[in-house]
């Protein structure tokens, strides 16, 4: 091994628990939203709502845990705050 570097050795282990389905997808729900950055041209499949964008937009969709939309704007500082309003704690997802 040279200088400067150290090796780790990952001892697997399996753990037998399972989660199902319906489980996972209740995991934050109401304590988690995510954040994801999307293309004004995605916006109609996720907030039909929404009026016409033009394309080639970058914005930001704020989802609960299950994917629900909630929010879309047009800053991730925005999205993030609008969770924190409403007593969520944000992640990203990429």
């Amino acid at each position: 091994m040279s200088e400067g570097h150290v090796a780790f050795e990952y001892e697997a282990k399996s753990d037998t628990t399972t989660v199902s389905p319906e489980t996972l997808a209740t995991l934050g729900e109401g304590h988690i939203a995510y954040v994801k950055q999307i293309r004004s041209e995605d916006v109609p499949g996720l907030f039909p709502e929404a009026p016409k964008i033009a394309p080639g937009l970058k914005l930001f969709a704020l989802h609960s845990a299950d994917g629900t939309p909630i929010m879309l704007t047009d800053s991730r500082e925005a999205a993030v705050a609008n969770a924190w309003s409403n007593e969520l704690q944000a992640v990203s997802v990429h």
